[in-house]
């Protein structure tokens, strides 16, 4: 997979957001120099496939607390979800699915699928009444059979793309 860096980032936090270590970051693009990366610059992601070869993505709608699953840019289901309350707030912006982890405990239900974005990501509930709220500390969450169907459907690299609103689509 390939990233473009954002302003602001820094590799080490490519590399947490991507659950790769720092290291292999680095064998992955050699000559690469850590301490001076820019906006715009290509690293290359070891070990997970380009969003664009995978027929398959996710649109979160904030608004709306709906989770679309789409292939080849069709709707094939929609999904009711609970998303971030006021001071921790789901992140907006484009993302991938890096890794998932199946009965992670807690309160995160029968499914984690972990989002580039470090500590985010798409999760089961042991609370289904509050699907439709805004609880979570920003993740997206799901009933734990919907989840489950998402993941035996959705490989890791699928692009998930979380906007404000429909309207801002």
């Amino acid at each position: 997979m390939l990233h473009v860096v954002k302003q602001g980032e820094t590799l080490y936090q490519i590399s947490l957001d991507y659950r790769r270590p720092f290291s292999m970051i680095l064998a992955a693009n050699p000559g690469l120099n850590p301490n001076i990366i820019v906006p715009g610059q290509v690293i290359l992601i070891p070990d997970l496939p380009d969003k664009t070869t995978i027929p398959y993505s996710i649109h979160v709608f904030i608004a709306e607390r709906e989770l679309e699953l789409r292939e080849n840019n069709v709707v094939k289901a929609t999904y009711p979800i609970a998303v971030g309350q006021m001071l921790s707030t789901t992140p907006v912006g484009d993302f991938v699915i890096v890794n998932r982890e199946p009965n992670p405990g807690g309160p995160f239900g029968t499914m984690w699928l972990s989002l580039s974005k470090q500590s985010y990501g798409i999760h089961g509930t042991n609370d289904p009444s509050s699907i439709g709220k805004a609880v979570s500390k920003g993740c997206i969450r799901m009933k734990n059979e919907q989840v489950n169907e998402l993941a035996s459907i959705v490989p890791n690299g699928t692009g998930v793309y979380i906007r404000p609103s429909r309207r801002m689509n």
